[in-house]
């Protein structure tokens, strides 16, 4: 059977689906930018087309842009860089207590207190889940720059508190501002790329934000050297966070929308102008023809959180908070947090380590753009848990007793920089990606906050706990926890985890989630 020619023309054309007053009513509403009653009639129509035939048949509406080949990666790489200002920035404020830490406490008369120590890292955590768990509200209801633009505003604002703080709550409430934009930030940036990204390079525009988050955390390590000797050096470097959040915020104003968000708000119209930016003209109508095989109806109803947690999605949505539950319990931000300390009680200097923990978070990140699309992301997360097992039994083997002190700091510091290695290479970039690609576009935004909202809160309670723990039951058996939890992993993925490899989200979506 051969498929209308409509379908292969231009959406809005002579020779379309509808009846000769429907065109006139879309033609007309569409020029004057007011296209939600058009978009109704139009998926009242499509939908009859598409539900006549077959998957196979439905497959053919991507003939055309098949046919010449993939489009340019370039029309959309400068702002796949300005969405991952997001992660750098995330990446930033993750480390930029690291070296600043001690200064902060002296200044602020807190030294020697673990708790507000632990506090002042996992106050930005807890703020990371209020602005994590309302995401997915912010992004359906004013769309992705205005979202982003909403993200850079508290970090903005939170490290200009921190900067002119006077005492410990003064940095604490900063660092809660701050937080709220973290939480934003890597669900803004996941979400935005997978859905401007083509298909064939979607993995290795995901590797940037984690490639992102590597530079970020270096230049707030590098940055934050001169805080032990130069008094005061720490408000600067919280004062230098603000630039890069003032340039999302810019140059957010000049990206295109998501057009998956705006054919979900009735824009269609709008939405192939977005297709064009990022694809190019030839390939608009394939890409709209994507966008039809999932549209079932229903994409502008509100979706309700027991939905999520009862309905038709639940399962997917267990492996999206159980992935990110597990990526935060092996331990990498305690890593991230409290490596100086670590390494100071290895007998290694602060700055030594954390330049080599900066490098190898880099090249780990720098490996995972370069496979995501050739090896997959199952085969990621697999291989890079599995390292981390071996890394956390290397570190929990340095606190034992079997091993001489000579040898103690090359397993300790080789198992924490592997481990490093490890993570960025898979645990750290795949999640926010394969989840991201794994849930329908009704309620991908909101399922990937709920997701998100499960590592925030397990990063809040690390970060507050972890200094606690090392002093009550030691390095050795700490260690050995995160340990199980990696090995733990493995087995989830393995068991739970589907590959998305080269598949657009309407494939996956057919795939994964088919109607009831």
């Amino acid at each position: 059977m051969t498929l209308p020619t409509a379908f292969y023309t231009p959406l809005i054309s002579e020779s379309s689906v509808f009846s000769p007053r429907e065109e006139g009513v879309y033609s007309n509403v569409a020029m004057r930018g007011r296209h939600a009653d058009a978009y109704s009639m139009y998926k009242r129509g499509t939908r009859d087309y598409i539900n006549a035939y077959d998957k196979e048949q439905v497959r053919s509406l991507n003939g055309v842009s098949k046919e010449i080949g993939n489009p340019s990666w370039k029309r959309s790489f400068l702002y796949i860089l300005v969405a991952s200002l997001a992660s750098l920035l995330y990446g930033y404020h993750l480390g930029v207590i690291n070296e600043t830490l001690q200064s902060i406490s002296n200044d602020l008369h807190f030294n020697g207190n673990t708790m507000a120590e632990g506090l002042v890292v996992s106050i930005c955590l807890g703020g990371g889940f209020l602005g994590s768990t309302f995401s997915g509200l912010i992004v359906d209801r004013v769309g992705f720059r205005r979202a982003f633009q909403l993200c850079a505003l508290p970090m903005i604002i939170g490290s200009s508190m921190s900067a002119t703080a006077k005492n410990l709550w003064g940095m604490l409430l900063g660092r809660l501002f701050v937080g709220t934009g973290m939480g934003l930030g890597p669900t803004l940036a996941a979400l935005y790329v997978t859905e401007v990204s083509p298909a064939y390079v979607r993995g290795t525009y995901g590797s940037f934000t984690q490639i992102a988050t590597s530079l970020g955390l270096m230049s707030s390590l590098l940055i934050g050297f001169p805080a032990k000797g130069t008094e005061g050096w720490w408000r600067i470097c919280f004062w230098v966070s603000a630039v890069p959040a003032a340039l999302l915020a810019l140059f957010m104003q000049f990206s295109p929308e998501s057009p998956h968000w705006l054919f979900k708000k009735g824009r269609a119209a709008d939405a192939e102008a977005a297709f064009e930016k990022l694809l190019g003209g030839p390939y608009v109508k394939g890409a709209m023809a994507e966008l039809l095989k999932s549209e079932r109806g229903g994409e502008a109803e509100t979706v309700k959180l027991s939905e999520l947690l009862f309905g038709h999605h639940r399962k997917v949505v267990f492996i999206g908070s159980t992935l990110f539950a597990l990526q935060q319990l092996s331990g990498i931000n305690a890593v991230f947090f409290f490596s100086s300390t670590v390494f100071k009680s290895a007998g290694v200097s602060s700055q030594s380590a954390n330049i080599c923990v900066g490098i190898a978070n880099f090249l780990g990140s720098f490996a995972a753009l370069l496979l995501m699309d050739k090896l997959g992301r199952k085969v990621l997360l697999i291989g890079s848990f599995s390292g981390m097992v071996v890394a956390m039994g290397l570190q929990a083997a340095s606190a034992s007793s079997l091993v001489s002190s000579s040898n103690e700091v090359y397993l300790s510091v080789g198992g924490m920089l592997l481990f490093v290695l490890a993570f960025s290479v898979g645990a750290g970039p795949v999640p926010s990606l394969l989840l991201s690609e794994m849930f329908p576009g009704r309620i991908r935004a909101k399922a990937m906050s709920v997701c998100l909202a499960s590592h925030w809160v397990v990063n809040f309670f690390v970060g507050l706990l972890f200094l606690r723990l090392l002093e009550q039951i030691g390095p050795l058996v700490l260690n050995a926890i995160f340990a199980t939890f990696c090995l733990l992993a493995v087995i989830f993925v393995k068991r739970n985890v589907l590959e998305t490899k080269g598949k657009s989200l309407q494939e996956i979506e057919m795939t994964l989630l088919p109607p009831e």
